[in-house]
């Protein structure tokens, strides 16, 4: 698949095939192809956990299912925890000096890669904000001071491809002036 279909067939599903588990090697092409993506002064902070066993799983799934929101993870096929690791020195500098927090930035930019890979593995994928991060930093060991600013389900779509609803494009985009 090219480019432009690659980013027309990725979205962020909530509705996964339970019948089908996620073989770790996809998963871990996924990470391959992460690990390669740019970051502030090659700072590259993030670590990948791949959670396998079925009773983490659920209930790393069940701390992002509160509110009402977000009860497709808990029987997600598969969860990947995106911890942000501490930078090396001359992006954390950058990021005091210019007032701008590179490392996130880098976590959205290896975030997508992955979620990129994903849908050329015939993935689904959906980017998940919303949880009991303490919860989950128990649940796998995460020490105290690291965060963890996502996790990402993954399994084999079950839902339709939705067309995808954007703004129109000359209200996000003008040249030379705001």
């Amino acid at each position: 698949m090219n480019f432009d279909e690659l980013v027309l067939e990725r979205q962020s599903d909530r509705i996964y095939d339970k019948n089908k588990a996620v073989e770790e090697e996809k998963l871990i092409e996924c990470i391959a192809s992460a690990r390669l993506a740019p970051s502030a002064c090659n700072a590259q902070p993030w670590k990948f956990i791949i959670v396998k066993d079925e009773v983490l799983k659920a209930r790393t799934g069940d701390s992002a299912a509160s509110m009402g929101l977000n009860k497709f993870c808990i029987d997600a096929p598969a969860i990947v925890a995106l911890t942000l690791e501490k930078p090396n020195f001359t992006s954390k500098i950058g990021s005091v000096l210019k007032d701008k927090e590179y490392t996130l930035i880098d976590i959205g930019i290896v975030a997508y890669h992955f979620c990129l890979k994903a849908s050329d593995l015939g993935l689904g994928t959906c980017m998940v904000g919303w949880f009991n991060e303490e919860k989950v930093k128990k649940l796998l060991g995460v020490p105290a001071s690291k965060r963890i600013p996502l996790l990402i389900t993954v399994g084999y779509r079950a839902g339709e491809l939705r067309t995808k609803t954007r703004k129109k494009f000359q209200d996000i985009c003008s040249i030379d002036k705001y």
